[in-house]
């Protein structure tokens, strides 16, 4: 809203410093991060009282959490989500057709992760409901969002696949491109929420891949950078990099109360809609198959899921210890600050690598 005020303020005035992406970013990031520090405490007072028991933990994990994380509270993510809002509505242009289909992917996918969460916790299991029907709505969702992405999408990169590195290569899916984008979307969501299990896990990668991505929609929704890097130019992205830094600041006013040990845990609202967010955030730059490199580590971690379900059901052996990876490590003696700090050394190199394909062409 503030971006108006700049708008109707005329030339050579205090309030044309509005008009900078990069001002307003800065502006999205101390929001958000000053509305979670600030309704954190009594966000988590109000769900202690209101869950209870917490967060029910999973009787086959690791035996430790049954002792170590008994009776935290979760839907943490509404934290996240409500500081992220505030400072996108606060700071971001209205008019941006990217910024509101990027928020209806997160508010939609953390509505579906809170019922999930409120079912386990109302259930005291860690089962929410049908995981195919979870799987059908947020399908929808994402088919809907990239629907529309392709409709405000240049026409020369509507239902075209842009490739990392190689200069000006586009594959033309034709239709088919909604259904991959969707699927990029979806598997975003869902590799977060697997990532979702120690403390401070995936908010950090979360936050690393934020600032990845604004950057990328800075650049990309920008003509100059976009030419001089020999990137696809897609017009008013620029705007994400706000979305983006506002995610960063709600992440680091979460991770106060996150670091281990947790005084709340993010939960499905939260990863789900994170997940969501940064699938429709790279679908809007053409960079879907760069978030496979910024996010290699949440592919890592749902990979190692569906690795370990294929081969038991196979084989009846597991490859690893115990999946998703990070529970892997630490059944190998890795304590858990080890396996969460390592994860994020992970990350910072995947994303400095998914970073460097924007000047390799």
């Amino acid at each position: 809203m503030l971006y108006l005020l700049s708008d109707l303020s005329g030339s050579f005035t205090p309030l044309n410093v509005f008009r900078y992406i990069t001002f307003r970013t800065g502006g999205a990031l101390f929001t958000a991060g000053l509305f979670v520090f600030w309704f954190g405490p009594w966000i988590i007072s109000l769900l202690r009282l209101r869950q209870g028991k917490g967060q029910p933990i999973r009787e086959d994990g690791p035996q430790s959490h049954l002792l170590t994380k008994r009776g935290t509270p979760t839907m943490g993510g509404l934290m996240i989500l409500a500081g992220a809002i505030v400072a996108v509505l606060l700071w971001a242009n209205p008019r941006n057709h990217y910024v509101w289909i990027t928020l209806v992917v997160t508010l939609g996918f953390g509505a579906i992760g809170f019922y999930d969460d409120y079912l386990k916790v109302t259930k005291q299991s860690h089962k929410g409901f049908s995981g195919k029907f979870r799987l059908a709505l947020e399908a929808l969702i994402a088919i809907s969002a990239c629907t529309m992405i392709a409709l405000y999408s240049p026409a020369a990169l509507q239902n075209q696949l842009a490739f990392p590195v190689f200069k000006d290569a586009l594959l033309n899916l034709g239709w088919f491109y909604v259904l991959f984008a969707g699927f990029v979307i979806v598997g975003a969501g869902n590799a977060v929420n697997i990532t979702d299990g120690l403390d401070g896990l995936a908010i950090v990668p979360v936050m690393i891949a934020c600032g990845t991505f604004g950057v990328i929609a800075y650049l990309v929704g920008n003509s100059f950078t976009a030419n001089y890097l020999q990137v696809n130019y897609v017009r008013d992205t620029g705007e994400l990099a706000i979305v983006c830094g506002a995610v960063i600041g709600a992440g680091l006013g979460f991770l106060w109360f996150n670091a281990p040990p947790a005084q709340i845990f993010m939960g499905d609202t939260g990863s789900l809609a994170l997940g969501g967010l940064l699938g429709a955030v790279a679908v809007a730059t053409k960079h879907e198959i760069v978030l496979a490199i910024v996010g290699g580590l949440f592919v890592l971690e749902i990979m190692s899921v569906i690795i370990q379900v294929a081969s038991f059901k196979l084989t009846g052996k597991r490859v690893f210890r115990m999946a998703p990876i990070h529970h892997h490590f630490e059944q190998k003696g890795w304590k858990e600050p080890q396996v969460v700090i390592r994860f994020w050394i992970i990350a910072v190199i995947l994303a400095l690598a998914g970073l460097a394909t924007l000047k390799l062409r």
